[in-house]
């Protein structure tokens, strides 16, 4: 997927605070998490690359806000993105 499709996405009305984003990609399983906006994000963005927490590390950086929770991606390597409820404690 390009940059623009992407943060369309993830910029638009299309998701909410409560919700988790699945991403499918072209050569590995489909994750679910959340794709943040630290402080390089713009540069991340511009260079089609995004920071994401996978859903069992979210509760976690979600407290302690720790960068180093996420994992950075290739936006080139995503087919879709589809959001997913996140699970109740």
């Amino acid at each position: 997927m390009n940059t623009e499709l992407i943060t369309k996405f993830v910029e638009g009305n299309t998701v909410p605070a409560n919700k988790s984003i699945k991403i499918d990609f072209k050569k590995r399983t489909s994750i679910n998490g959340l794709i943040i906006k630290s402080t390089d994000y713009e540069d991340l963005k511009s260079k089609n690359f995004w920071r994401i927490v996978p859903a069992p590390l979210v509760e976690e950086w979600t407290k302690s806000k720790n960068i180093n929770l996420a994992k950075i991606f290739s936006g080139s390597e995503f087919t879709k993105l589809s959001l997913v409820a996140n699970k109740e404690s």
